[in-house]
């Protein structure tokens, strides 16, 4: 047994008892494994690098469960000098390996991204283009995580370029889809759907892996249900959630897009087969989380067109529906439905009211009853002044629509062409 496999044995065997002990040992490892003996033959050296490897990953994983963000960007960084030596593709996947390990370490995204534009620097130097490239994918998804939208479309329009003249369509679909987020995050929902569209036609021309098609549905879904047209969107949120829960590799994803779908039952006013959709074979495991629950009281509040429970619910699962921007805004079109429904419900039997009547019945303050109210007289949902010196609200009939103005319109229409008419005559008889 050689020298560094002994010491991998150790530092594995301490790892959960002395972390200490086994971060020095794999520290140890790395540093002595980056200078193989003049000695050793080549399968002593190819052990050797192979020992380094899994050390590299081991004190990453080491790192991970400790939450030490700072110690596996250190780990990243110390991987040079074995990286140097080893195949691109390995170093690919090893770097991408240990980045993943971030994802399990939370408010690391300065730390990462930090990590990523070193790194870029450094493929850019050993002219490692394809790992540049996929750095520079994670670096511009992290700067759409963190709402920096100018920096990630500056960097993804200089990744396009790059992309188009090597013709790399699987990197090209990725990067597409991304700028397609980046332009929904904008607002910018021409731009989004363009982009989309970029995405799924370099995606038509390769093998589309399930995870890629998955993302793809699942933006389709986001952006048709930006459009209010919920039916086609929950066709494509279930397409990507039955693709994920058949890989069963990204739990996170797949509960994502059974929320969204449950979120397209709401808002099709068809909340009653939210039930029924839980029940489904694939969707049985989701069914008890807390996730899923806070779908299942909005559902049931808009039922029974309760707006306390509504509002109980947004409280009660206040990060659960207000963690994900998609879930937020469409709520937020459903609250003022709801409340639109509950303040007509409320004047209709009157003809004039007092506003903080109206705002002890729907339990909110006065303030916003009077701009709901304002808003809901200037788009004609209902006629009405409000009287904010007496604090009521005047509610008129809905007034009949008066045809004599448009009657004496088309008289006169008919008139002008009998006299031209008749102008045309005589001039025919002079």
């Amino acid at each position: 047994m050689s020298t560094t496999a002994q010491l991998l044995a150790e530092a594995e065997s301490t790892a959960k008892t002395d972390s200490k002990r086994a971060e020095s040992l794999y520290k140890q490892i790395l540093s002595s494994s980056s200078k193989p003996s003049p000695n050793e033959d080549n399968q002593q050296q190819a052990q050797t690098v192979r020992d380094q490897e899994t050390a590299l990953v081991n004190l990453g994983q080491l790192y991970r469960d400790q939450k030490n963000a700072e110690g596996l960007a250190e780990v990243i960084t110390l991987s040079r000098a074995f990286m140097s030596s080893t195949a691109k593709a390995k170093t690919a996947k090893l770097i991408r390996t240990l980045l993943d390990y971030f994802n399990a370490i939370s408010n690391s995204h300065k730390i990462q991204m930090n990590v990523l534009a070193d790194n870029i620097e450094w493929a850019k130097r050993e002219k490692r283009i394809f790992l540049k490239h996929s750095l520079e994918t994670r670096l511009a998804s992290l700067q759409l995580e963190a709402q920096q939208y100018k920096q990630a479309l500056t960097l993804i329009d200089t990744l396009l370029t790059e992309l188009r003249r090597l013709d790399d369509k699987m990197i090209l679909t990725e990067v597409h889809l991304l700028e397609s987020r980046v332009y929904r995050g904008i607002g910018n929902l021409a731009k989004a759907k363009a982009a989309l569209t970029s995405s799924r036609t370099a995606a038509n021309s390769i093998y589309c892996p399930p995870h890629l098609q998955a993302s793809l549905d699942l933006q389709s879904g986001i952006l048709h249900a930006e459009d209010k047209d919920y039916t086609t969107a929950y066709s494509y949120f279930y397409e990507a959630f039955e693709n994920l829960s058949t890989q069963g590799e990204d739990d996170g994803r797949a509960l994502g897009a059974l929320k969204y779908m449950l979120l397209c039952k709401v808002m099709l006013n068809l909340p009653e087969d939210v039930t029924a959709l839980l029940s489904i074979k694939l969707a049985v495991k989701y069914a008890q989380l807390r996730e899923v629950e806070s779908m299942r009281a909005v559902a049931r509040a808009h039922q029974e067109r309760n707006l306390a429970d509504f509002e109980k619910a947004l409280k009660d699962y206040k990060d659960e529906l207000s963690s994900d921007p998609t879930i937020r805004s469409h709520l937020s079109d459903l609250y003022d439905a709801l409340l639109q429904q509950n303040l007509l419900r409320i004047v209709e039997p009157y003809s004039v009211i007092e506003l903080e009547y109206i705002a002890e019945c729907v339990g909110q303050g006065r303030q916003s009853v009077e701009t709901k109210l304002s808003q809901m007289i200037l788009d004609k949902v209902f006629h009405g002044v409000l009287d904010q010196g007496r604090g009521c609200l005047l509610v008129f009939d809905e007034p009949k629509a008066d045809n004599m103005y448009g009657a004496a319109i088309n008289t006169l229409e008919q008139v002008g062409k009998v006299v031209e008419s008749l102008y045309a005559k005589t001039v025919n008889i002079a």
